[in-house]
């Protein structure tokens, strides 16, 4: 068993931009919990002696105006960049120190080193000289970074770098001053921007990103650290402007506060929470909605799929062969095009059809393409989206595989009650949760991921209800089809119903062919019991349609697929 150290007066912090600002709030909480040993580091410099002119003056106007005369009295001009860099330079110090008090206070031991951390050499140097004077480093708290907020086709080489080699290059370079196997406890202050993404702010989001991957990478080479990135919504502090409050309020995006935030760091570090890498504080920052134009548009996208990459897919296999759920093909369409609108929301597809499905075996094309055609766009209300997946074969022939006309509006409507809800057992089918699933040749196919339905509560020759309860896979095991809005698993899943029903009666097999029209109203709940109520509307020889109503045992309908057309499929086929 992995040995946990807790922190302890004789722990050494190396804390980056830990003497401002909210790394320093976070810094005096855990003192006040633990006096230890703190190194902070800041790109400020610490005055040992302010100016005389500066002295017992602390108001922001009076102390801007002893700057003024005093650049006079040396003959230089004032102007307002002198005087706000000197002011910075002043009051920078004076926070520092405050926060070097407040740390001290508590019995803790604090000195301040002058020092940018993307600067390897200068930072090797000063920390080598601290680690005489307090100690073998044992914690790292990585609060360091820049903003440089800009839309993407406005951003520079330079902007990417400063904002980029703060977060990176300054948890590396600190990485490299200490001896990992020593090393306790690693805390990286990232942001739900790396974790939701936010406009303006790619830079920023790809660093915090990369902060949160190396967490986890970080835990799996050193599992006795206490290694977490806490991704931090917006702080209530000084850099949250009332103006700026009042734009998140209207958002629905609520600021931490600072002693709420503080201790939540202090909770972190609590032995308890030794084994949670990556934590989320704070709400995500929902995108305001895209102001839509006039001129319909057309995009394309490409991706490559594997089976390695997609590890769901060994249970969807058929024929020997991994099969990609028309389910999972549909929600690639829908998150593509929800992603392309911002505050837009799925609601419907129709016609969704399934023309030649994506088979992982010698004839897996090199890349697929989702084309999305704008059919229609009513601003702050709706978008309608021609949408179609394609591949072309060695020889340049193209190969079409899906194709759905997608709805996004900015307000989804209300759930409606499905007022035909039988959940009374009649007990004609007996068979229970794996039962169902690869138990004999009569069985369906599908494996763990896409399982399963607890029981079937009724049947008959115009309907089935089943209750389903679908257990979470990891993000590995989703791969490039993860659950968001759409879960593609508990959609492939609500329509087992439907092929239960033919074998019941009719001893087929069926796959899915196309839907008329899917709506989802909620999500689908995950671990947890919902119920599909499976209306058979027609029986060919080669065909089954049923319209499949996803919902609550009071009948609330998450969502439902109508005139879900599915092909009588032979069961000796589907095994070989």
């Amino acid at each position: 068993m992995t040995a946990i150290a807790p922190i302890r007066p004789s722990s050494v912090f190396v804390v980056s931009g830990g003497a401002k600002g909210i790394t320093a709030d976070c810094t005096i909480k855990l003192a006040q919990q633990q006096p230890c040993k703190f190194i902070l580091l800041g790109r400020s410099e610490l005055l040992e002696t302010e100016p005389d002119f500066a002295h017992d003056c602390f108001e922001e106007s009076a102390l801007k105006k002893r700057i003024m005369e005093n650049l006079l009295a040396q003959g230089e001009k004032p102007t307002p960049m002198n005087v706000q860099k000197i002011y910075n330079k002043i009051n920078s110090s004076r926070e520092i120190k405050k926060t070097l008090s407040s740390i001290q206070q508590t019995g803790a031991t604090a000195e301040y080193i002058s020092v940018d951390v993307t600067d390897t050499q200068a930072l090797q140097e000063k920390l080598a000289a601290a680690v005489n004077r307090l100690g073998t480093i044992t914690g790292i708290i990585h609060g360091a970074g820049n903003l440089a907020d800009k839309l993407i086709e406005k951003k520079t080489e330079q902007d990417f770098e400063k904002v980029y080699t703060a977060k990176v290059q300054g948890l590396e370079n600190l990485l490299n001053c200490v001896n990992p196997n020593q090393l306790e406890h690693l805390v990286l202050f990232s942001s739900v921007t790396g974790f939701y993404g936010n406009i303006g702010q790619t830079d920023y989001a790809v660093a915090n990103e990369i902060l949160n991957k190396s967490a986890h990478l970080i835990k799996q080479n050193y599992p006795a650290c206490h290694v977490v990135a806490i991704n931090w919504g917006a702080w209530d502090s000084g850099m949250v402007s009332s103006e700026l409050k009042k734009a998140f309020a209207e958002r629905g995006i609520e600021v931490i506060p600072v002693e709420a935030g503080t201790q939540m760091l202090v909770n972190e570090l609590h032995p308890t929470h030794h084994e949670t890498t990556q934590v989320v504080i704070g709400s995500p920052l929902v995108n305001v909605a895209t102001e839509l134009d006039s001129e319909l548009r057309t995009y394309r996208m490409r991706r490559r799929m594997t089976v390695e990459e997609n590890p769901f897919l060994i249970d969807h296999t058929i024929a020997g062969s991994p099969v990609l759920p028309a389910t999972c093909a549909l929600s690639w369409m829908i998150d593509s095009c929800e992603q392309l609108y911002p505050g837009y929301k799925f609601f419907a597809a129709q016609d969704f059809r399934i023309l030649k499905g994506i088979t992982f075996n010698e004839q897996l094309a090199s890349e697929y393409v989702l084309d999305v055609e704008e059919i229609s766009k009513i601003n702050s209300q709706e978008i309608i989206l021609r949408t179609k997946i394609s591949s072309k074969n060695p020889a340049g022939k193209t190969f079409y595989h899906f194709s759905a006309q997608i709805q996004l509006l900015l307000q989804i409507p209300t759930a409606p009650i499905y007022d035909a809800v039988n959940l009374e057992p009649d007990n004609i089918i007996t068979s229970t949760g794996k039962a169902f699933y690869q138990n004999g040749g009569t069985t369906l196919f599908h494996g763990p991921a896409f399982q399963e339905i607890k029981r079937v509560l009724n049947i008959n020759t115009e309907k089935l209800t089943t209750e389903c309860l679908w257990q979470n896979i990891s993000d590995k095991q989703q791969g490039q089809f993860p659950v968001k809005w759409v879960n593609p698993y508990t959609t492939d899943l609500s329509m087992h119903a439907l092929w239960i029903w033919t074998q019941h009666f009719h001893q087929e097999g069926c796959l899915p062919g196309q839907v008329e029209k899917y709506e989802q109203f909620a999500a689908t709940p995950i671990n947890e019991t919902f119920y599909v109520s499976c209306e058979v509307k027609a029986k060919t020889a080669s065909s089954a349609t049923a319209n499949f109503i996803i919902h609550s045992r009071e009948g609330k309908v998450y969502s439902r697929l109508l005139g879900a057309k599915a092909i009588i499929w032979s069961m000796k086929l589907l095994r070989s």
